[in-house]
């Protein structure tokens, strides 16, 4: 039998940790697949088997493996492809489908999680703004395992510029406006921050720019964003930004942003100058293109389908031209705010700009470990890490649509989503 063995020598620097639903102790189970993707950086190993045990990684190899006395097959989930679990870096929860968390019935909750989430593969989210006491609750149900879902990092309540709600939020629910913070000062905003983390944020978001219509622009002041993510550093978190237009990519990057949460489509043509990328390389500043998100948007504006396909080039050439300098990339798709759950498109369009389907997995797995510190407990096949893992029915090496068929999602050595025979 061919052992794969790895020494994981990286301890957990810093960064937020959370709780997780373990299997048993005692709990000991195999899973096989035509096809192991250990690592994006390593070659894949086929007709492979991984070893469970109490939620962890304790073994994997390749070649059939008759299981050992008092280990059991989990017979369900295997003869796909194996990976591990999925990170989406940019989802809301918003909308009735998750309003009073604490208190939804179960059946409800876990329904909403497996359409939105873990049906797609995600065992790992994180949630870019949303109502942080309803999050909160949502996350606290599923760590007690009250509910079966992914494990979710969450920026909270996000900071807009004073009087700058932007257009596409004014017709939101009051009490949603309501909750939206527009800081004036620095003070404000650190107090904001401050407040976000009490209640259990991992992290700070930045309407660092915000569209009035118009071609009105409202912008964070430079003392305010900074403050902003000086005290979100300060708390040990992550600060990510939605820059709207390309002056708004700079402030963030001023501001000391770890995280750019969309490519930028206004003015059309935008172009990140090799200075710009640069400056983002040099500044280890992260990107989530949420390249599906313009269709939807340009779409719902009516914008002609030449219009749209050229502003949907311009942020696949953004993508294209930070992933070629070594910039790091992180998969989201703005779900939760799009109401369009399938990510296949998204992996489409990352193929056209020109990424191979393994930099995908490492913008779903290795990298948004990396970006929260968590590379000792995920984003890799490998003894001792947890064992979220997902099997797709196909192989996303030969086809990038496979990242989307997905078998089963496994968290923490449990199911939290298997495909059902239709």
């Amino acid at each position: 039998m061919k052992w794969l063995t790895f020494v994981l020598g990286v301890a957990l620097a810093g960064g937020t940790s959370l709780a997780q639903p373990q299997s048993s102790s005692t709990d000991r189970w195999i899973l096989t697949g035509t096809r192991l993707y250990v690592a994006p950086n390593l070659p894949p190993v086929d007709d492979a088997w991984v070893l469970v045990k109490g939620g962890k990684i304790e073994a994997m190899g390749s070649t059939p493996v008759r299981p050992p006395k008092g280990v059991r097959s989990n017979s369900a989930c295997s003869g796909g492809v194996i990976t591990a679990g999925f990170q989406n870096s940019h989802v809301h929860f918003m909308g009735p489908r998750f309003e009073h968390a604490d208190t939804q019935p179960r059946a409800q909750l876990e329904h909403s999680l497996v359409l939105m989430l873990t049906g797609w593969g995600y065992t790992t989210v994180v949630d870019t703004g949303s109502d942080v006491a309803n999050t909160v609750a949502l996350r606290q149900r599923i760590e007690r395992g009250e509910l079966q879902g992914p494990a979710i990092l969450t920026a909270g309540i996000p900071l807009f510029p004073v009087n700058g709600i932007p257009i596409y939020l004014r017709d939101a629910p009051p009490e949603l406006l309501r909750l939206l913070a527009q800081p004036a000062t620095a003070e404000d905003a650190v107090a904001v921050v401050g407040n976000n983390f009490a209640r259990g944020a991992n992290g700070t978001k930045l309407f660092i720019a915000t569209p009035q219509g118009e071609r009105v622009i409202k912008r964070i002041s430079a003392e305010i964003a900074a403050a902003a993510a000086d005290e979100t550093h300060r708390r040990g978190g992550l600060v990510m930004a939605h820059p709207t237009d390309l002056q708004g990519v700079k402030d963030a990057v001023a501001a000391g942003v770890d995280i750019i949460v969309h490519t930028t489509i206004d003015p059309p043509g935008s172009i990140w100058t090799d200075e710009l990328i640069g400056t983002l390389r040099a500044r280890n500043v992260s990107l989530i293109p949420t390249l599906k998100l313009w269709t939807y948007e340009l779409n719902k504006a009516q914008v002609p389908t030449k219009f749209e396909e050229l502003a949907v080039q311009d942020a696949q050439s953004q993508l294209k031209a930070f992933s070629d300098a070594g910039g790091q990339v992180l998969f989201g798709t703005d779900v939760g705010y799009m109401p369009l759950f399938d990510p296949s498109d998204e992996y489409v369009l990352m193929t056209q700009a020109g990424l191979t389907s393994m930099q995908i997995l490492a913008s779903l797995t290795t990298a948004p470990a990396a970006r929260w510190n968590a590379e000792a407990r995920r984003g890799r096949v490998q003894p001792g890490l947890d064992a979220d893992l997902v099997v797709l029915n196909g192989d996303p090496g030969v086809n990038v649509r496979k990242f989307a068929d997905v078998k089963c999602t496994i968290r923490g050595g449990r199911e939290v989503y298997r495909q059902t025979k239709s």
